[in-house]
């Protein structure tokens, strides 16, 4: 009996050792997003930013001396959906971090869980104001729509030197309003004009607002808006001879592929320039093309952000400790980034400049960047 006995128990510690050693070997990243359907071209380029992270990380060393393993799942862009897979993420394949959820309204259906969990949380993309407040673990590596908006004033105002602007958006989506808000809030503190003309989702004629802005001698319009509004409103205003700049946000982010023409010379915020002549930049770019076979957009250059600094938290905590790495991540500054140095304010949300770009010859070229602080 003895001897069976200390066989069990041999045989117990062994596995308990194995099951160790395997856990050892290994950090895990989480990632969410939309992986199929008619939002996956945006998780899909959080996905492959994410997994060439770690594949350059793993061929240095790895994290903590241990291989780092992505593991993504599908939300269809849906927050039931982002909820299952952070829990199976979490149950089932014991993950140490989480870059996502992709969207604000995902990340902010996982929060609450989140923070029970005391899971650090890196999002790339989730921009929404409320995703970071009361929640010490959670952080992220894009800017808020806020802040965009009010950094385009700032360029607006200072580079262009605009003192009359039209601020055109589009009042069922909250993206846009958010944007616009935020640049009429910066105007107001300056003193500056600016008059609101509003559209709807459904419009596809608006051409009454921009004979509105040229016949009162507006000297710029802000357009925060997505590609396909913004190709639109381009086009028709070229048609009616509105000859001022258009300013806009991330948004417009891949306007050059179908309006390169109407969108000559004219300016939005962005995350980063495929064109910026930052090493940083450049290698990614390159590296990011061979590997996928296309140039990668913003969101793929924040998750591979994203995936960096938590890597460079979990090296300063010298621990996969949850606790010790939401400290470190409050902590962190993070120098090296494609999309501009990461260091977090008191709430989580990353302290960094914003690269407006100009369309020229249908290419991205840096005008500037700006800090709206």
């Amino acid at each position: 009996m003895k001897k069976l006995l200390l066989l069990i128990t041999t045989l117990t510690f062994g596995l308990l050792l194995s099951a160790c050693g395997g856990e050892s070997n290994t950090v895990k990243f989480g990632v969410i997003g939309p992986l199929t359907g008619d939002y996956s071209v945006y998780g899909v380029a959080v996905e492959n930013g994410a997994k060439l992270a770690a594949e350059e990380l793993n061929a240095a060393g790895g994290v903590l001396d241990k291989d780092l393993e992505i593991i993504a799942y599908d939300s269809k862009g849906d927050p039931t959906e982002g909820v299952n897979a952070y829990n199976r993420l979490r149950d089932q394949d014991e993950i140490d971090a989480l870059i996502g959820g992709t969207f604000s309204g995902v990340t902010l259906a996982i929060k609450d869980l989140a923070v029970s969990d005391n899971m650090p949380v890196l999002t790339p993309t989730a921009t929404h104001p409320d995703v970071t407040p009361n929640a010490d673990n959670i952080f992220r590596a894009c800017y808020t729509d806020s802040y965009q908006g009010s950094t385009a004033a700032v360029f607006t105002a200072d580079s262009l030197g605009k003192t009359n602007v039209a601020v055109m958006y589009n009042k069922d989506d909250a993206y846009s309003e958010g944007l616009a808000q935020a640049f009429m809030d910066e105007y107001d503190a300056r003193g500056l004009s600016y008059t609101e003309y509003e559209f709807g989702s459904q419009d596809d004629d608006y051409s009454a607002q921009l004979t509105s802005i040229k016949d009162e001698g507006h000297d710029a319009v802000f357009l925060p808006a997505y590609v396909a509004e913004v190709g639109a409103v381009l086009t028709q205003a070229k048609s009616l001879g509105l000859d001022v700049p258009f300013i806009g946000g991330d948004g417009w982010d891949g306007i050059e592929a179908d309006y390169a023409d109407v969108a000559e010379g004219f300016y939005f915020a962005n995350h980063y320039a495929k064109t910026d002549e930052a090493a940083a930049v450049q290698d990614f770019v390159t590296n990011y093309t061979e590997a996928f076979g296309e140039a990668p957009n913003a969101l793929a250059a924040l998750a591979y952000d994203a995936v960096y600094a938590l890597a460079e938290a979990f090296e300063q905590a010298d621990s996969v400790d949850s606790d010790a790495v939401v400290e470190a991540l409050a902590n962190l500054e993070y120098n090296n980034a494609v999309t501009g140095t990461i260091t977090f304010d008191a709430i989580g949300n990353p302290i960094k400049t914003i690269t407006i770009i100009k369309v020229v010859d249908g290419e991205h070229v840096v005008e500037t960047k700006v800090d709206a602080s």
